[in-house]
C-alpha cells in the first residue's frame, strides 16, 4: 500500500487520482472529508504532523510513502521520518522544491535543504522530486482579475519556468511506483517554458477575451501582502527569493528524463485554460420569477 500525504492539496490530490485506479492507496490529510478520490482499494485516514498516533495509524503496512510538507515554520519532516522508521516503511519520495539548488541561503531554502537532509541521513530509502514554481500560484492574482481586470505582482519581467502541478503528479507517481529504479535520486522538474509575469497576464488575457492591466507591486506593497499570512522572517525569505528570480539566478534546467514525465509538460496557456473560471466573474444567481 502507498500513502499519499497532503491528499487534498494540489499535487497530492493528483497523485491519489492517478494512483487510486493503480494499486492500494491510504490518503492522509488533516481533514480528510476535503479528499474527493474514492476507490475500491482506496482508504482515507486524518492525521496531523504533530500527532504521533495518528501517524502510527497512517502508516500501518504502508510500503512507499509521498511526503508533502512545507509548512513555513513548523517542523513536519522530521517526526513524520521518525514515525516511518519505526512503521518499517521502505522508501520515501519528497516533494522538494527546486530553489535548494539556487544560489541563496533564505529561511525558507535553508529549511528546505535542512528537510531534504533529515530524509538522506534517515535509514529510508529516499527519491526527492523538486519542482519549479507551480503554475497554480498565479491564482492568487484572481481577485484582483475578476473584481479589477488587473494583475499585481513583484518584478513583472522576471524570467521563470513555472510547472502545472498536473505534471509534477505525473512524475510523483512513476516515481512512487518504481521506486526502487529512482532510490537516492534528486530530480529536478521546470516547466516547459520561461515566462514573466507581464507575458502570463497577456496569455489570461487572451484567453478571457478581455483586457488585462499588469500592475507592478513595490518592495513594500509585496511585504505588506505577504505579512498579512506569514511572520517576518519567512517575508523577507520570500522577498530574498524573489530579488534572486528578477537577477535571472534560478536555474531553469531541469533533470527529469522523458521517460518520467510520459510527454510534454503542459503549457501555461494550457493550464490556464483549463482554470479559466477562477479568472471569470462570478455570476450572481437569479432569483426565479414566480
Amino acid at each position: 500500500m502507498i500513502l499519499v500525504t497532503g491528499a487534498s492539496g494540489s499535487v497530492g490530490a493528483e497523485v491519489a487520482r492517478l494512483l487510486a485506479p493503480r494499486c492500494a492507496v491510504r490518503l492522509m490529510a488533516r481533514r480528510p472529508e476535503r479528499i474527493g478520490v474514492r476507490g475500491p482499494r482506496t482508504e482515507t485516514v486524518a492525521a496531523d504532523y504533530g500527532d504521533p498516533v495518528a501517524l502510527e495509524r497512517a502508516l500501518a503496512g504502508i510500503r512507499t510513502a509521498f511526503l508533502v510538507t512545507g509548512h513555513p515554520t513548523h517542523r513536519h519532516d522530521e517526526p513524520f521520518l521518525e514515525a516511518a522508521v519505526a512503521a518499517r516503511v521502505g522508501h520515501v519520495v519528497k516533494l522538494s522544491a527546486a530553489v535548494v539548488e539556487d544560489d541563496t541561503d533564505d529561511f525558507l531554502t535553508r529549511r528546505q535543504r535542512e528537510t531534504e537532509e533529515a530524509l538522506r541521513d534517515s535509514p529510508l530509502a529516499w527519491t526527492l522530486l523538486r519542482p519549479r514554481a507551480f503554475m497554480s500560484n498565479t491564482l492568487a492574482w484572481a481577485p484582483g482579475v475578476r473584481a479589477e481586470d488587473t494583475v499585481a505582482a513583484l518584478h513583472g519581467d522576471a524570467l521563470n519556468a513555472p510547472v502545472d502541478p498536473r505534471d509534477v503528479a505525473a512524475v510523483a507517481v512513476r516515481l512512487l511506483l518504481e521506486p526502487a529504479r529512482h532510490a537516492g535520486t534528486a530530480y529536478t522538474l521546470v516547466g516547459p517554458e520561461a515566462l514573466t509575469a507581464v507575458q502570463q497576464t497577456r496569455i489570461l488575457s487572451e484567453l478571457i477575451g478581455r483586457p488585462l492591466r499588469f500592475r507592478p507591486l513595490t518592495r513594500r506593497e509585496a511585504a505588506q501582502d505577504y505579512a498579512r499570512t506569514y511572520p517576518p522572517h519567512v517575508v523577507e525569505a520570500l522577498l530574498r527569493r524573489a530579488d534572486l528570480q528578477a537577477a535571472g539566478k534560478k536555474k531553469r534546467a531541469g533533470t527529469v528524463p522523458a521517460e518520467l514525465t510520459g510527454g510534454p509538460l503542459r503549457t501555461y496557456r494550457t493550464w490556464a485554460s483549463d482554470h479559466l473560471h477562477h479568472f471569470r466573474p462570478r455570476q450572481r444567481a437569479v432569483a426565479p420569477t414566480l
